[in-house]
């Protein structure tokens, strides 16, 4: 613990002006980011020796729409009762309160965080860099700091509409070719913008608007049996089935 305190105590004596914040919980850490400063804290964390991240694990991309909401976003929905798996708390940056469908998340809605090992220290952390509220938000790539970013930032791109500048191919890479959105955006229909279908005319799979009605799904809600009412208890002996 004394080695692991001294580390994070390095981490903020070289980097601590240029992030946002430094948190360690059960022993991880994880850093806030610029996202004028992430290149160049990523180049940082690789080639000092005091830190030696020489592998990037992981690179994903996050949408905080919503974030913190308590009920589930239905037109007509209980509150309160067994259909409500939601208790009323507080945790971090956001409030959780009785207001359904309304969002406590004040900050920006996307981010991207990436996930890094020192082999030669085994050592783990946790960046995290917010991005200006724009339709398609924009950070630079890391593909030339670690190589293992590539895919991942094809990912984000493809799944958030995250844009990676300098990235040498920077397409989708999980949806089907002439595929119409993002995904992974929380405000994302769940039936999608458009379908497809083979056009047995043109010989071909074509695109079209979806057909599939949009509805709201509701919590289920169990009654009585309606059979069973006061008054229409059936007779003793009686076949229930």
């Amino acid at each position: 613990m004394a080695e692991q305190q001294t580390w994070i105590d390095v981490l903020r004596a070289k980097l601590g002006e240029r992030l946002d914040g430094v948190r360690v919980v059960n022993g991880e850490a994880t850093i806030e980011v610029p996202a004028d400063a992430w290149r160049e804290i990523a180049e940082t964390l690789r080639d000092d020796e005091d830190f030696g991240f020489e592998i990037l694990i992981d690179l994903c991309g996050v949408d905080y729409l919503e974030y913190g909401q308590t009920e589930w976003a239905t037109d007509d929905a209980s509150s309160e009762g067994f259909s409500r798996g939601v208790q009323s708390a507080t945790s971090g940056r956001f409030t959780f309160d009785d207001a359904p469908g309304e969002s406590c998340w004040d900050g920006p809605r996307f981010a991207v965080v990436v996930h890094l090992l020192s082999v030669q220290n085994n050592r783990r952390l946790r960046m995290r860099a917010w991005l200006p509220d724009d339709e398609f938000p924009e950070l630079e790539s890391l593909v030339d700091v670690w190589a293992s970013a590539n895919w991942f930032e094809r990912e984000a791109f493809d799944l958030f509409g995250i844009l990676f500048s300098g990235h040498p191919d920077l397409r989708r890479i999980l949806t089907d070719y002439g595929f119409v959105g993002h995904p992974f955006r929380k405000d994302f229909p769940l039936i999608g913008h458009v379908e497809m279908r083979y056009d047995t005319e043109q010989a071909r799979v074509v695109y079209q608007p979806v057909t599939i009605e949009p509805r709201v799904l509701v919590p289920k809600v169990i009654r009585d049996d309606h059979r069973y009412t006061d008054g229409d208890a059936p007779a003793e002996g009686a076949d229930h089935a």
